[in-house]
């Protein structure tokens, strides 16, 4: 049963962040080995860990393409709907990287400055496939790389072993997790490798966990350096991203999941106990929160969830998620939810009202949040799978400070300036840049400017 409590007893953890990735040593030791031994430590730590520890790391893009083949043939919905997936978030991606234009405009006489938007050469993507092989999570890591202009996107997931591998590696008793099949042919999953072919993969590796990270940040023999890494993972992939930002650049370090959903008395109580249990069923530590001023919605609501639960077939992660960090608020009035939702800054907001003058002012109030879906309608998953959204957010609050994965991840926003001397700009800004060098001591930046005042004014006092 999902808690139901009033608004005025939440505890102060409430809007503390939730990381559940502690610094772990492992983590380190494995940067470590990575760095220094490249492909040998890779093959070290699939071994270990993987279903399969292939010859070569790298699938042929012929795979990728077989795979998207045979999913096309077999199962033509799913292909539509990465294809629509695709579609949706490359026109997206596209609009967005519209809004980041170039300019140069003239401050003053003679001093011209501007700004250029440079895609980065070359993006890595992880996409993990442990529980649920996250299929829409090559939509929006590759997508908007793509969109950018980046040259190469190279995409890292865990090994499975191949088709041609399979009856060797069952006669073995291999090809489990910790049980790798040793020496086959690169292979991923077929969902996966299908969509980075959709989706304009460059190259792609059977390679998973803290290990692959690495591999992206420090570049091995047979896998190349990438200047950002982004994509979800478990807490030893969120851990290695944390360690390894500065030599690359991330996305974001994300945390578990969670979903806030404001509600007024129009509210579907079946709608939104889905909503809620959509957002549970990622993980045990996923926390699904309602807010609402009726609390017949409330009761409603928390009856909805138990009787849904008993059909879903990720029910123990979801039960385990609604009775550990499940709440249901219940506040004077929609003013306090928006209050707590700014404070707590969740990955997902929802305003579960119907059209109007209220759900405006309402949507208006809000401010600190990694997506907002307005209206009934407009449910978060939709933004997870088909609606142009990107899907990897801010979590644990960061959404204070941050938005999620979009196009601007993949581009370098420079700056550029040109000077005419004959100008009053150039003599202004050459006096200024000369008197705060020897203010600041630093004789040889004074020397440099005066250089140019002196050409520019012809040594004359001006």
């Amino acid at each position: 049963m999902i808690r139901i409590e009033r608004a005025s007893n939440i505890d102060e953890s409430f809007f503390e962040g939730r990381d559940f990735g502690d610094s772990l040593d492992a983590v380190k030791d494995v940067l470590k080995d990575v760095k220094s031994n490249g492909d040998g430590a890779l093959h070290c730590y699939t071994a270990k860990f993987d279903m399969a520890d292939p010859v070569e790391f790298e699938i042929p893009l012929s795979a990728l393409k077989a795979a998207a083949d045979k999913m096309q043939r077999e199962n033509p919905d799913l292909y539509k709907s990465i294809c629509y997936s695709h579609e949706l978030a490359l026109r997206f991606a596209k609009k967005q990287k519209e809004s980041f234009g170039d300019f140069e405009t003239e401050l003053e006489p003679g001093v011209f400055t501007g700004q250029k938007n440079i895609a980065v050469e070359r993006a890595g993507v992880y996409v993990p496939a442990g529980r649920f092989p996250l299929v829409s999570s090559v939509v929006m890591t590759v997508t908007p790389a793509v969109a950018a202009g980046v040259k190469e996107v190279i995409l890292c997931t865990p090994p499975r072993v191949h088709p041609d591998d399979r009856a060797n590696a069952e006669k073995q008793g291999l090809g489990l997790p910790g049980k790798a099949y040793i020496g086959g042919k690169a292979y991923a999953d077929e969902n996966i490798m299908a969509a980075a072919y959709i989706c304009g993969v460059t190259k792609a590796y059977a390679l998973g966990g803290s290990q692959a990270i690495a591999a992206l940040a420090f570049g091995t023999q047979s896998i190349p350096r990438v200047d950002v890494v982004v994509g979800p993972g478990n807490k030893f992939v969120a851990e290695a991203k944390k360690l390894v930002y500065g030599t690359v650049g991330i996305d974001m370090l994300a945390g578990p999941t969670e979903v806030f959903i404001i509600a007024d008395s129009s509210a579907s109580p079946e709608w939104v106990a889905a909503d809620l249990l959509a957002q549970a069923e990622h993980d045990v530590v996923a926390q699904p929160i309602l807010a609402t001023p009726d609390e017949e919605l409330a009761r409603k609501v928390a009856a909805e969830i138990d009787r849904q639960l008993e059909d879903l077939p990720t029910k123990q992660t979801a039960a385990a998620s609604i009775e550990s960090f499940g709440r249901i608020l219940i506040t004077q009035d929609l003013d306090e939810a928006v209050a707590i939702a700014n404070r707590k800054a969740p990955e997902h907001l929802e305003l579960a009202m119907e059209e109007g003058a209220e759900r405006d002012r309402i949507a208006s109030l809000v401010h600190n949040y990694g997506s907002l879906f307005i209206g009934h309608n407009a449910a978060e998953v939709f933004g997870d799978y088909a609606a142009g959204l990107n899907h990897t957010l801010p979590t644990s609050g960061s959404a204070r400070f941050t938005g999620g994965l979009s196009v601007r991840m993949f581009l370098k926003t420079v700056t550029t300036l040109r000077v005419e001397a004959d100008k009053k700009g150039a003599v202004c800004s050459a006096r200024a840049a000369t008197c705060l060098g020897k203010a600041e001591g630093l004789a040889a930046h004074a020397h440099s400017a005066e250089l140019r005042l002196n050409a520019f004014t012809g040594g004359k006092v001006v």
